[in-house]
């Protein structure tokens, strides 16, 4: 059971170490570098800035930081200089560079590969340990060591910049500390989620996976004068040849046998999930809650995996990702941009992780196992371990979601897809790029919904729900077996809240597409995490719609019949911190 800590995480200021050089804090130098380095059995050039605070040198050494860009950026993007200069600031030597494919670093996008991605990052922890020098000769011999040939190092950065971390650590042991920020752990389920069976190809997120592809390919345009070891082909040009094909299969909208396990095998050997049992640097996740990209599962399935194997880990979800949530700062909310490390409870937990895992400052307080930032309530909840699942909801016939199984009633409900989106939750670059979306809808007759009976009190959900569902679709146990997953059912699951004069939330505008493994056999559905206060008066309505236009939905129309009765019925399970339902 949760136990959550009295009052706020922002009320109990982390211990900070001061800065590791004793002369001119906040002063540095920045070296713009090359290196080639051989990763993958190619050849890169990567363009990296050092960052030397000043008085740091051989007899007074400091551990070093490393960072680098999102999708599309580089090392000077704005977002991946700033921790350059923050952690110079504090008297880390900082190391920021260009991943492989963007800014002036050659090589393939390989999509954090770690025989590609993680290997180019252990040859810069090469140099941070003097045993290797930059393209110009320069050589480091200031960097903290815990050995030969081993300095003390960590890594941070977002998203894109946040799987190269775990894929690094994976292939080289000496890094000490991470912090990736809004990245994946499985990138075929970040694509093309499948809610209810990961070995099911799942439900093609083709707004996101399309414009990250279209970036990518646009490099061209992007970086004129493009070093040639950047190009592959005509047919795939700035990618390599899985990472194209993949875009492809998924475009088809054709998921034969062969070519799916293909692309699934492909998609997770790029992933962290296949990878963590070989990280064993301490960790801390920071995940966003606005986010359809990677949503709070990614991180929370990192967390589970490196917990299970003994990493020193822990997790925060703040409020912005890759969908939004930082156009006005919220309280305590870490702002990369801006670089407010010092005044964020994010940028604490931050400093003080390295703090602990580079400076050794065994005193230093990294804070709670698991902290969420919550906008009811000023300041973060945090908790000994994730929430569990604690309250069972039952799908009336009648449409009611109810608290108890014999309030359920006998019924039979259905709706039918059309062949084009009937339902809208969100046009997935709108968040990202700061632009208006369109309003929340669901077409009567392709959707089903069961309501709760307005709260007494407000309930605190922080978590995944889960929903076990039992659907029948006659059109669909035709086709569903025929060798090709796309003629499986497609539904999508979501949880609104439904405000006093029926205006309805979904929060972050989070769906869980599925695409059901057999129709003649119930089904669990985890949904998207994320952290909400239903307010007295709300509704809880659970609902699964036919289609959604961010995603690509059912081949052919498929009806489909959901059936109550108080001893068989679809139930919803809710991960609450505080409140009932019902």
């Amino acid at each position: 059971m949760l136990a959550l800590m009295a009052g706020t995480a922002m009320a109990a200021p982390l211990a900070l170490a001061g800065p590791v050089s004793a002369a001119e804090p906040g002063a540095y130098t920045v070296t713009p570098l090359t290196f080639t380095v051989d990763a993958g059995g190619r050849t890169c050039t990567v363009e990296a800035d050092l960052y030397r605070p000043a008085g740091v040198d051989a007899t007074r050494p400091a551990p070093a930081v490393m960072a680098t860009n999102g999708f599309g950026g580089s090392k000077a993007d704005g977002q991946t200089d700033v921790l350059g200069k923050a952690f110079a600031a504090r008297g880390y030597v900082g190391l920021v560079y260009s991943g492989l494919g963007f800014g002036k670093s050659g090589c393939l996008i390989s999509l954090d590969d770690p025989a590609v991605d993680g290997q180019a990052a252990a040859r810069l922890v090469d140099f941070l340990a003097g045993t290797r020098a930059a393209d110009d000769g320069t050589r480091v011999d200031y960097v903290t060591k815990d050995g030969t040939g081993d300095p003390r190092v960590g890594m941070i950065g977002g998203s894109y910049g946040g799987a190269v971390q775990l894929a690094a650590a994976s292939v080289d042991p000496r890094l000490d500390a991470l912090v990736p920020l809004i990245t994946w752990n499985d990138l075929a389920y970040a694509l093309a989620p499948n809610g209810a069976d990961r070995a099911t190809p799942g439900v093609f997120k083709w707004q996101w996976s399309n414009g990250f592809y279209l970036m990518g390919e646009g490099q061209m345009l992007l970086a004129p004068s493009l070093d040639p070891s950047r190009v592959n082909s005509l047919r795939c040009l700035h990618f390599v040849t899985d990472a194209c094909d993949t875009v492809r299969l998924l475009n088809s909208g054709d998921f034969p046998a062969a070519g799916t396990k293909k692309m699934l095998d492909y998609a997770r050997s790029v992933s962290p999930a296949s990878y963590l049992d070989r990280v064993k640097a301490p960790t801390l996740l920071v995940q966003g809650q606005t986010d359809s990209l990677f949503n709070l599962n990614e991180a929370q399935d990192t967390y589970e995996k490196l917990e299970s194997h003994g990493v020193e880990t822990k997790m925060i979800w703040q409020s912005w990702g890759h969908s939004g949530g930082l156009m006005n700062p919220r309280e305590g909310e870490l702002d990369l941009g801006q670089g407010n490390l010092e005044t964020s409870y994010v940028g604490q937990r931050i400093l003080a992780w390295f703090d602990r895992y580079l400076l050794g400052n065994r005193n230093a307080d990294t804070g709670a196992e698991f902290a969420y930032y919550r906008d009811w309530q000023s300041g973060y909840g945090t908790a000994a371990t994730v929430p569990a699942l604690s309250q069972k909801l039952y799908l009336s016939g009648d449409g009611k979601l109810v608290d108890n199984r014999s309030k359920v009633t006998l019924g039979a409900r259905a709706y039918s897809n059309w062949l084009i989106p009937t339902s809208h939750s969100e046009a997935s670059l709108a968040g990202l790029i700061g632009l208006p979306d369109a309003p929340l809808s669901d077409t009567e007759g392709t959707y089903l919904g069961w309501t709760s009976a307005p709260l007494t009190a407000p309930v605190d959900l922080v978590g995944s729900p889960k929903a076990t569902l039992k659907v029948v679709s006659p059109s669909t146990e035709l086709v569903q077996n025929s060798g090709d997953a796309a003629d499986k059912l497609v539904l999508f699951a979501k949880v609104y809240d439904i405000a006093p004069d029926g205006k309805k939330t979904l929060v972050n505008k989070l769906v869980a597409p599925v695409r059901v493994p057999d129709v003649r056999r119930p089904f669990t559905v985890e949904l998207p995490g994320i952290v909400h206060r239903y307010e007295t008066g709300h509704r809880l309505e659970f609902v699964i719609a036919a289609s959604d236009s961010a995603y690509f939905g059912n081949r052919g129309v498929k009806p489909v019949i959901v059936t109550s009765a108080p001893e068989d019925t679809g139930t919803l399970e809710l991960p609450l911190v505080a409140g009932r339902v019902g």
